[in-house]
């Protein structure tokens, strides 16, 4: 029997690796819009986040989102991840 292999991915908050369906995925498309992915499958540059918002915060702080995105997130697309996160 073949075993499968389990794909990880490592926080951007934290680092931690862990499986890749434990962690949400944050996506930017080529459109520059910034969203969480709960499919996992929207075309876009993707980051992940552990489901915990001290993560999400880290992240923020250390800018490791914008790092990710190659690009500046504006304070609203923060609020609205924020917000989705809590959800």
């Amino acid at each position: 029997m073949k075993m499968r292999k389990i794909p990880l991915r490592k926080c951007i908050g934290c680092g931690e690796q862990k499986d890749k369906r434990d962690l949400l995925r944050i996506v930017r498309t080529k459109e520059g819009e910034v969203f969480f992915d709960p499919t996992g499958k929207h075309n876009g540059r993707g980051a992940y986040l552990c489901r915990d918002s001290a993560c999400l915060e880290k992240a923020f702080k250390q800018k490791s989102l914008q790092r990710s995105f190659k690009s500046a997130l504006s304070p609203e697309v923060m609020d609205e991840l924020r917000q989705s996160l809590e959800e």
